[in-house]
């Protein structure tokens, strides 16, 4: 019999449903990642108990009503959260997502026999062991992703089902059962019934495993992201699907691969991709800051250049240093060329997360600059845990100061600001409050 380690307050959870006379076992996730080797991040389990007799068993003050319509109680034990859903059909899906109405059943099989793919179709308890109706295990077993009983029925109940298949698939590395990604494709434009919050979040997960670009199918991106025309233009699609695969897979580079994957729609269409989706507008602002600097147009400041442009008087520009142009490892008109130059300029502009997605992409989408890519990136790194000034804010003197020698308020001081910062950057002044003075009432004098 196949024993699998319950987490300690599932097992608590179900020896007390047992206790009770109900059917209880783990289901799901936690099933599948533990056959897997995998720590389950999640227990959910399932009963024959109804919910107000879940609820009863435990107490109010353990319980959380989550979903009594459908038969869930979110269960508090020992400082983790466990929902517990009773067996149950469920009837037509009028709106593609959500069940009309559901039915409590006493068979756990039935139970499982509603669920989408069969690696997520089984059961288990320690009095009985696995629970594998539809060969989940085998499937496993043979890293393939598998729709429980026809497809297209299991599509047509919920249609966010569709993109769960390929998110699945990429996150193990598992091959699509050709039926299932058949009928996958056909019912592609079902999603359209999808909130656009789901299919935001389904989609991030997509892109977060090591290779995601295979299993970004063109007839489901057709539908999801239409600007795109992944089926129109094939090549352009597979190579942003290379580009994605090449950028290292953490959880952090995750706009990094979405700016890839939007890459042919430029900053404004990735904007409006990006809101149409719904994204916060942390992940719009970044993404799109991605795309502006890694497209290497007029806006970017990384890989854009203009030959013999100056940038040895900084004009007023907030508290950062103003958009100086420039391509890696060079800055045309200015002696100081350096990598950390260039990486405090990059640090004025944006934060460090930034700049490490943004080489990331860069060396994703230039392979052959990837070593130069790294190197700044570290360069950035240094500088930051050095905590070296590349801001005006960060200098050691600030406007009052400067006010107190002599300084002009107005416009002027500003530009006082960006050229001390300047000097700083490119190592002309040391970061010091007497050398700053200095230099200002030369600035002043000028």
């Amino acid at each position: 019999m196949t024993t699998i380690k319950l987490d300690p307050g599932a097992a608590l959870l179900l020896d007390a449903l047992h206790g009770a006379g109900h059917a209880a076992y783990a289901v799901g996730g936690c099933v599948r990642d533990s056959l897997l080797g995998l720590d389950p991040h999640d227990w959910d389990l399932c009963t024959s108990a109804r919910p107000e007799q879940v609820m009863a068993l435990f107490g109010e003050e353990k319980c959380i009503p989550t979903g009594l319509q459908h038969g869930t109680v979110t269960v508090k034990q020992g400082g983790r959260l466990y929902e517990t859903t009773t067996f149950r059909t469920e009837g037509a899906y009028s709106d593609g997502r959500h069940p009309d109405a559901v039915c409590f059943v006493p068979d756990v099989r039935e139970d499982l026999a509603r669920r989408d793919f069969t690696i997520n179709a089984m059961a288990y308890s320690a009095e009985e062991g696995l629970i594998d109706p539809f060969g989940g295990r085998d499937d496993l077993a043979a890293h393939l992703v598998r729709a429980v009983g026809e497809p297209e029925r299991r599509f047509e109940e919920d249609a966010l089902r569709i993109l769960r298949l390929y998110r699945f698939a990429a996150r193990f590395g598992f091959a699509i059962d050709p039926a299932t990604g058949a009928a996958a494709r056909a019912l592609g434009p079902h999603l359209d019934c999808v909130s656009a919050e789901r299919i935001q979040e389904d989609l991030l997960k997509l892109l977060a495993p090591p290779r995601p670009g295979s299993y970004l199918d063109p007839a489901v991106l057709a539908v999801v992201l239409p600007e795109l025309e992944p089926e129109k233009q094939p090549e352009r699609f597979a190579e942003l699907c290379r580009t994605i695969d090449r950028i290292e897979p953490t959880a952090e580079n995750v706009p990094a691969r979405l700016a890839a994957l939007l890459c042919p729609l430029g900053e404004a269409g990735a904007r409006k991709a990006l809101r149409k989706l719904k994204c916060s507008n942390a992940l719009t602002d970044e993404v799109t800051a991605l795309e502006r600097e890694a497209g290497g147009g007029a806006e970017s400041f990384l890989l854009g250049h203009e030959s013999g442009h100056s940038i040895a008087r900084p004009i007023a520009c907030g508290n950062r240093v103003p958009p100086q142009r420039t391509v890696l490892g060079e800055t045309p008109g200015t002696p100081n060329t350096t990598l950390t130059v260039q990486a405090k300029r990059l640090l004025g502009r944006y934060e460090l997360p930034t700049i490490q997605r943004l080489t990331a992409l860069c060396s994703a989408r230039h392979p052959e600059q990837a070593e130069a890519f790294a190197a700044l990136r570290a360069e950035a790194e240094r500088l930051t845990a050095e905590n070296a000034c590349c801001r005006v804010s960060q200098l050691a003197v600030n406007g009052r100061d400067l006010m107190a020698a002599g300084v002009r308020p107005g416009p002027g001081l500003r530009q006082v600001l960006n050229a001390l910062l300047e000097a700083v950057i490119t190592g002309q002044t040391p970061n010091e409050k007497d050398a700053l003075l200095a230099a200002a009432a030369q600035f002043s004098a000028s």
